[in-house]
């Protein structure tokens, strides 16, 4: 059985690295926005949701474009990770499972996502991202499991790696290979499939027949007399 978990980490970058990130975020949000733009006209015509094979396509054709050639100093998978992010929002919003997509704000969830090309050396914390080389982290944690993505994402002014892994974990089993069913009841504490027995061990079960007998007794008396309510009040002590 496969497990899925994550780590995340305060990132120590360089100044440089830090402008990088800021410009990748950006390049990230610009092309998000400019996907769902064009979703946004499409849709307005009359047309059905465009999905992410064709959106790609939109990305090389911006990275071609004379006015957005800047794109091309950005890695390329988050920003098709990016596309991605909207094909799943898309998809959310005609599951009802979440409103429809919105436009990002500069600011807000500046993040963006690798999902391969990422070394991760424990030993020394630090982390290789591409265009951003490497980048120590304040390592508080061993990271267990194959590295599946990497999302680097700001907050407070402060940037954070968030590593998720993959790892094989064994199946819970049943120590028995066979079952036995339980009966409980009230002469006996409890039967098993098995014709197994248990005795009743609490005071009730021992006292049996005084029990039996103080019934009888309050059953004589009338009730919610002074004497009636000793006479329950001596059971009640009896089940206890």
């Amino acid at each position: 059985m496969k497990r899925l978990q994550a780590f995340k980490f305060q990132l120590r970058p360089g100044g440089q690295q830090e402008c990088e990130m800021r410009r990748f975020a950006g390049a990230c949000r610009f092309v998000f926005n400019r996907a769902l733009a064009r979703q946004n006209e499409n849709h307005e015509a009359g047309n059905k949701y465009i999905p992410y094979g064709k959106m790609a396509s939109w990305l090389v054709e911006w990275k071609n474009a004379t006015e957005t050639q800047w794109l091309k100093d950005s890695p390329s998978q988050p920003l098709q990770q990016s596309l991605k992010d909207l094909e799943r929002a898309y998809k959310n919003f005609f599951r009802k499972r979440a409103a429809f997509p919105r436009f990002k704000k500069r600011g807000q969830n500046d993040a963006f996502r690798y999902p391969q090309g990422v070394k991760l050396d424990q030993e020394n914390s630090r982390i290789f991202l591409p265009k951003l080389g490497w980048m120590r982290y304040r390592n508080s944690r061993q990271v267990t499991g194959v590295v599946k993505n990497v999302t680097v994402s700001q907050s407070c002014g402060k940037w954070y790696i968030s590593i998720q892994t993959e790892s094989e974990v064994s199946t819970p089993a049943h120590p028995s290979a066979s079952m036995v069913g339980l009966d409980a009841g009230v002469a006996k504490l409890a039967t098993l499939s098995d014709g197994t027995v248990f005795e009743p061990v609490n005071s009730f079960q021992k006292n049996q027949k005084t029990l039996a007998r103080l019934q009888r007794q309050l059953s004589r008396k009338v009730k919610f007399s002074n004497n009636w309510q000793k006479q329950k009040r001596k059971i009640q002590r009896l089940h206890s």
